[in-house]
């Protein structure tokens, strides 16, 4: 029988009441008392401001335990989790760039789990330097004299700019103003580091002559920015390297690179279009360059600059570095990516990035064909599963406008309102145990294969797709 909205208040149990229950004694064990007691807390609360109506009973201690219990386990829950990743952008910022190759995911777990000689000199038993177990890997395979690591490419530009041009100003094409990915852009962190951006040339045409004519007593370097997200086509013109390092260098300034996804192979070896690598630049004459890890290099997060020993040791002094410095799992995991690049010809099979961006698309095709059945029977009724020719992009700013040959499955809404079925789709697979992600066009939600690894287990979990989510 129903009670009164005050007695069903009165009728709520104390959280000691609630404590003493047996079943309540496994919940302690697994997810501690501190918060057991502050969900049972919250439950509470909860009930006492939806008991104020007649018409409303309390739980009883049965219900407020299972109450308790699913909020700790949805509390508890791992909020970073896999996903498969079939927006056909293989370097997908939003789903964390780069996968790390095997060899870099064992060496970061030994990182973590054990005591490592992260800045200790094991030969002279002294305070050693953290960035000594990547600089010789990444002097090797660039060409510079000296390197060191930072937390990421942005974290990279601004600590050269900090160091060598606070309260000076830094010459830039105009056409090479660029903006990334969450707002960051070149002027911004120019301003944000102490210095001062000159821009020269136009946003098409730069020459020579604007970088002559604009260097002053108060320019401190010139920089040129790789345009990596982005293309300018048509009546154009660019200073090359080896202009721009003659110039700097003929007034004694300093020539820096940045190239933001840095590759450090030629990528033409392996099929793919030509991006510049930091051995080109140095070799073109750049005292300076910096560029990502965790883009197409395909390590762990990270920023890279390399270049003069003279350069890099004043950069290595600034205050920042400190602030801006790698953990030892990150150099571990980079350290043992840097490795494998010692052996070019395997690289495609080592390293994950550059195996799915190699990937044939009859590959892709044959495993189309193989999980088409699944996913056809899995949407039967709601949408039509058919064979989709698709191309792949590389992404996080790596050759904007060259695209991969890729395969996938597009899934047609049977629906009228096939926009919002297409929506209704891409949610109720972003609801599955391991979410898919996919990308919504013309209607149709398709699922590029390019990324698709564990291959049994997407098959696997499709048979829940009627009760992940909400099916058109």
């Amino acid at each position: 029988m129903l009670n009164s909205a005050a007695a069903a208040r009165r009728a709520l149990p104390s959280i000691d009441r609630l404590l003493k229950l047996e079943a309540i004694g496994g919940l302690i064990d697994q997810y501690g008392r501190g918060l057991v007691v502050d969900t049972f807390r919250a439950l509470l609360d909860e009930q006492r401001a939806l008991l104020k109506h007649d018409d409303v009973a309390a739980p009883d201690d049965g219900e407020l335990t299972r109450l308790c219990d699913e909020r700790l386990h949805t509390a508890t829950k791992a909020s970073l989790k896999p996903v498969f990743n079939l927006t056909g952008t293989v370097l997908h910022t939003n789903l964390g760039r780069a996968l790390m190759p095997q060899a870099a995911a064992d060496a970061a777990m030994i990182a973590m789990t054990r005591a490592v000689n992260l800045e200790f000199d094991l030969g002279g038993g002294a305070r050693g330097e953290r960035d000594s177990h990547v600089e010789g890997w990444i002097k090797r395979l660039t060409g510079a004299e000296a390197a060191l690591v930072v937390n990421n490419n942005a974290a990279a530009v601004y600590l050269t700019l900090n160091t060598f041009a606070m309260r000076k100003e830094v010459l830039v094409s105009r056409g090479e103003l660029i903006e990334i990915g969450g707002a960051f852009r070149i002027p911004d962190i120019m301003t944000r580091s102490g210095c001062k951006l000159h821009e020269v040339g136009t946003t098409n045409r730069t020459h020579a002559r604007d970088f002559t004519e604009a260097i002053g007593p108060r320019t401190a370097a010139i920089m040129k920015v790789h345009a990596s997200n982005y293309a300018i086509q048509g009546f154009t013109a660019s200073v090359p390297e080896t202009q721009l390092a003659a110039i700097a260098h003929e007034h004694e300034l300093p020539f820096w690179v940045d190239l933001g996804s840095g590759t450090l192979v030629d990528l033409e070896r392996y099929g793919l279009p030509h991006e510049p690598t930091p051995r080109d630049a140095i070799a073109a004459g750049a005292d300076l360059v910096t560029f990502s890890g965790d883009k197409l290099l395909g390590g762990p997060q990270s920023g890279i600059i390399a270049g003069r020993a003279d350069l890099i040791a004043r950069i290595r002094k600034n205050p920042m570095k400190r602030a801006l410095r790698v953990d030892k799992v990150t150099l571990a995991a980079l350290e043992a990516t840097l490795r494998l690049y010692s052996d070019p010809d395997r690289l495609t099979s080592t390293v994950p990035t550059l195996r799915l961006l190699t990937r044939k698309q009859s590959d892709i095709q044959a495993q189309a064909l193989r999980v088409l059945p699944a996913l056809a029977a899995a949407v039967a009724g709601r949408a039509e599963a058919k064979i989709f020719a698709c191309s792949s992009q590389i992404g996080s700013g790596a050759l904007p406008v060259d695209a991969l040959p890729s395969s996938g499955i597009a899934l047609v809404p049977l629906a009228k309102r096939k926009g919002s079925a297409a929506e209704a789709l891409s949610n109720a697979f972003r609801a599955l145990p391991v979410p898919v992600i996919g990308r919504i066009k013309d209607g149709m939600f398709i699922l590029d294969l390019r990324c698709l690894d564990h291959e049994q287990e997407f098959v696997a979990q499709l048979d829940k797709l009627a009760t992940a989510g909400a099916m058109p």
